[in-house]
């Protein structure tokens, strides 16, 4: 998009980095790769790019990604980069020592940066849920959502499985009374039988045997 963005008339947050100490020459290179992009593109081209602004500016875009999940109680997957720039802020004067006794000036660039991030239009939105679509992907709150139904299942299972354990001692010990008890019947009726093949004969005494 072109020109600024009236933030009375569209929902979104701004931030401002002031006395950047980098160049604005070099932070506008950085801030074209992030213009007009999603939230999710835009922050994954800056934490590919391997200029020293990047850093910078990424910092000044999720500060205002905060101010606006915070401030205006918008969604972060509904927002993209609306403008950004650079500044020139306040040149540092200094000197360096040359030779023969001669001093060079040194002049240290600054800059302003400024990340504006608007929400998306109905009509943007409806394109971006399509081309997820059409491409088998999904939004990172559909992703999260995702993650979380599944983790609430793996926390039934885990508990239908702790319970399982004790249904199991107690068929186990129940078998078990049951194999004592028909262990004991068994016994007892061996007894009776040896009792009733063998009956007691009266023993005679030493005495009268003599």
């Amino acid at each position: 998009m072109s020109g600024l963005i009236d933030l009375d008339v569209i929902a979104g947050a701004k931030a401002t980095h002031k006395y950047a100490r980098l160049s604005a020459s070099k932070a506008r290179v950085v801030l074209n790769l992030i213009r007009d992009e999603d939230l999710a593109l835009a922050r994954d081209r800056l934490r590919f790019c391997e200029r020293g602004a990047a850093e910078v500016v990424s910092k000044v875009l999720e500060s205002a990604v905060a101010n606006a999940t915070n401030n205006e109680q918008l969604d972060a997957d509904e927002l993209y980069v609306a403008e950004c720039w650079a500044d020139e802020g306040p040149v540092l004067k200094r000197w360096r020592p040359r030779a023969r006794g001669r001093a060079t000036r040194i002049f240290k660039q600054t800059s302003h940066i400024t990340v504006i991030v608007a929400q998306l239009s109905p009509e943007e939105l409806e394109m971006r849920e399509a081309r997820l679509a059409a491409s088998g992907s999904q939004t990172a709150a559909a992703a999260r959502a995702a993650r979380v139904a599944a983790s609430r299942a793996t926390t039934d299972t885990g508990e239908a499985d702790e319970s399982a354990p004790d249904d199991a001692d107690d068929i186990v010990a129940t078998a078990d009374e049951a194999a004592e008890a028909a262990i004991d019947d068994t016994g007892e009726a061996i007894a009776a039988e040896v009792d009733a093949a063998d009956p007691e004969e009266d023993v005679a005494d030493p005495e009268e045997r003599n």
